[in-house]
């Protein structure tokens, strides 16, 4: 019989370097399934209070008139890729349709950079504080090694090396980027509601709440909210250590879990062509705010 801990100490076997892929697949897929879902949603909301990043995420519309589809693109596409690797046709087909929709729209590297920082650090620190256990310093290494490999896949330039880089630049950089943006509020409320949407009417606004109770000082003032009060937070916070408890009593998972199985993903219950997820912009027209240019079709690998 499998023990609570003993994938970890597989996962310590590897190499971070040379097995990077097979730990984060064990990590993420085995050992926290529906955390790492958490944090990779709390990592692309942090993007919204860039004001540049939420400003053409408001609009092309996406997330404030498609916000299902586009949170089902988003983890598909992105979770392809963790369960068929870069170096297969799905996960080069994957990639490939990330590289098609972020080039038809004037993004800088900077902000490319940042967003890519936001799902290494981001899934670490929801772990420390809400996670069965912390992720092992191999695991950090895998997860700097995994994005490093991305951000090349994607044409991201000066991509940082190690975990402590990642933090590092995601640090710095909402320490200088975050701020108020109108758009960026809108797109906000989107998913707050999208979220919501996931559960019985009544539900609803003790979802917004504890989605507000999660969120640190820095989002609360980009965005204008009221900071929740302590027992709001204390509320939240304690549930979801409670959870933790339990779930490092519960015998380790046997099965992979990933994205494609969520109960959030909802948009395709006959199933779903790789090539065909996420949009296919037109240059010059709303959702393609950069006239005249006609992406490639081919990735940056």
């Amino acid at each position: 019989m499998v023990k609570r801990y003993d994938r970890l100490k597989e996962i310590q076997r590897l190499d971070p370097e040379r097995d990077f892929l097979e730990i984060y697949r064990l990590t993420v897929t085995h050992e926290f399934p529906w955390d790492i879902t958490r944090a990779l949603e709390l990592a692309l909301y942090r993007t919204y209070a860039v004001p540049s990043i939420g400003r053409l995420l408001d609009e092309t519309a996406e997330l404030t008139e498609r916000s299902q589809k586009r949170y089902d693109d988003t983890a598909l596409l992105l979770d392809t890729v963790v369960e068929h690797g870069f170096d297969t046709d799905d996960g080069r087909t994957a990639v490939r349709r990330i590289n098609h929709m972020h080039r038809s729209y004037d993004i800088s590297n900077d902000d490319m950079r940042y967003v890519l920082c936001t799902f290494v650090v981001t899934p670490k620190r929801w772990l420390d504080g809400f996670g069965w256990r912390r992720l092992c310093c191999h695991e950090r290494r895998a997860f700097a090694a995994y994005y490093r490999t991305l951000g090349a896949r994607m044409g991201i330039k000066d991509v940082p090396e190690t975990y402590e880089d990642f933090e590092r630049t995601l640090d710095a950089y909402e320490d200088e980027r975050f701020g108020w943006d109108e758009g960026g509020r809108r797109v906000s409320d989107a998913t707050l509601a999208l979220m919501g949407s996931w559960y019985p009417a009544p539900l609803a606004p003790l979802v917004r709440g504890a989605s507000l109770a999660l969120l640190d000082d820095s989002l609360l003032r980009a965005f204008r909210y009221p900071r929740p009060g302590p027992v709001a937070r204390g509320v939240t916070r304690s549930a979801l250590r409670l959870r933790a408890r339990a779930v490092r009593l519960l015998p380790p998972r046997r099965t992979p879990h990933y994205a494609r199985q969520n109960p959030e993903i909802k948009g395709y219950p006959n199933g779903y062509e790789i090539a065909e997820l996420g949009t296919f912009p037109t240059p010059g027209i709303r959702g393609c705010p950069v006239p005249g240019r006609r992406p490639s079709q081919s990735s940056a690998e």
